[in-house]
């Protein structure tokens, strides 16, 4: 392959030149950072509405969810009107710093045909349109620094926002009810490895939590008809699997599994008398976080920071609940959880009103 001629060659270097003022004509404005101050106004602006409309729809936790709502909101409203100004007198700058890099470039384009000529004006270019990027970064990581610890705060609120929403719609969509004064704290995709080591056939689904309560909902399109082993006809199915007091989790362990370790796992290990003794589950949120909100369920932390008070009618009926049936003396030794009207001998079947 020949080598390439010194036309070729400013040919290459002068694109490569123009393609990067292209770029500078759009960076020297901060466009990136207008962006992304634009961004976080709007989602700080709807936070408010936001929460107002997680409460509307049954989430009654986390009473401070208002107060910080309000709070990211203020903080904002000081911060922006500087930010604004940095990024207008920062962009006049760049922009300024920029015509003199716009006229260079006309003059070697002029100079195309007599590349010799023109190399010291391209050497000079390159320099400058160097220069000025590195002016650009720094105005931008200037700015960025004024509000970076606020948009990762606002960041991590709205994402658990956006967590608490989706653990309501699927509680909406649930194939079971829940109890008249049992509410979700959160919901999570999930697989059940039904022998402790996820198979290929394991039932997807949805793992709840509940301020009682934990349920794993079968919800996947299952093939009814493989040709080839390809999938031609699925079916959906949605089926609860799996429900057990928070009260039975004796234990919850957590792991880290996949070649990358990167997969999220949590082990309970539930009482005698639950459903099952042990159940896995890989999931698709931090496994921390959910070992610390089943801890907390179990502990009834949740009820203290609640901004919807519990029914005490409610709470009495477990209080005053019998713990020997009338009918045949058997000992009641079921989890009585707060909601429900009635419970049922294992001895004799006789329904026992709350």
């Amino acid at each position: 392959m020949a080598n390439p001629s010194p036309a070729e060659e400013f040919k290459h270097e002068f694109d490569s030149l123009q393609h990067k003022v292209n770029s500078l004509q759009n960076d020297v404005r901060l466009t990136n950072i207008r962006d992304r101050v634009e961004d976080i106004q709007t989602t700080v602006s709807n936070l408010d509405q936001k929460v107002a409309d997680l409460r509307t729809r049954g989430y009654v936790f986390e009473k401070s969810l208002e107060a910080t709502a309000v709070d990211y909101a203020q903080q904002w409203n000081v911060l922006h009107p500087s930010i604004s100004g940095q990024i207008e007198s920062q962009s006049a700058v760049l922009q300024s710093a920029l015509i003199p890099v716009e006229a260079q470039l006309s003059q070697l384009a002029a100079q195309a045909g007599n590349s010799a000529a023109a190399q010291s004006v391209l050497v000079s270019a390159k320099s400058a349109v160097e220069t000025l990027e590195g002016k650009v970064n720094a105005a931008e990581r200037s700015i960025d620094g004024m509000f970076d610890q606020l948009n990762h705060q606002v960041s991590e609120f709205n994402s658990h926002l956006t967590k608490i929403d989706w653990m309501l719609v699927q509680v909406s969509e649930a194939c079971f009810q829940l109890l008249p004064t049992e509410a979700g704290i959160m919901a999570v995709k999930a697989v059940w490895a039904k022998t402790g080591k996820e198979q290929k056939n394991d039932p997807e689904g949805v793992l709840y939590l509940t301020d009682q309560r934990l349920f794993f909902e079968q919800k996947e399109e299952v093939a009814t008809k493989k040709v080839l082993f390809i999938a031609t006809e699925k079916r959906k199915v949605q089926k609860l699997l799996l429900e057990a007091p928070v009260a039975m989790v004796e234990n919850v362990t957590i792991s880290k599994q996949g070649l990358l370790k990167n997969e999220d796992h949590i082990e309970l290990k539930l009482a005698v008398g639950a459903q099952v003794q042990v159940a896995n589950f890989h999931i698709w949120q931090s496994c921390e976080e959910w070992q610390a909100l089943i801890n907390r369920a179990k502990a009834k932390e949740f009820d203290k920071d609640r901004a919807v008070e519990i029914d005490q009618s409610a709470v009495e009926k477990i209080k005053t609940a019998p713990t020997q049936c009338p009918a045949c003396g058997g000992a009641i030794d079921q989890v009585v959880l707060r909601g429900m009207d009635s419970i049922t001998c294992k001895f004799c079947g006789n329904v026992i009103r709350l």
